[in-house]
């Protein structure tokens, strides 16, 4: 293996890594975001229902059926 393919080999192998490096932090903050929405829904799940009756009480006693 001649010097310049031995260069030209380090060469793509950095680039590789570098590319490889530059993917991962994409994905990771796609990962990151995601577990932010799953929180979000999961919370607004959890509590929706209550804000839910909560707004139909209100929405009645506006009206006045209570």
């Amino acid at each position: 293996m001649s010097d310049e393919e031995k260069m030209q080999e380090n060469i793509n192998r950095t680039t590789s890594k570098h590319a490889l490096r530059q993917i991962h932090a994409i994905v990771e903050q796609e990962n990151k975001n995601n577990a932010e929405n799953a929180r979000a829904l999961h919370w607004l799940l959890r509590f929706g229902w209550v804000i839910l009756l909560l707004f139909g009480a209100i929405l009645a006693h506006l009206m006045g059926v209570f």
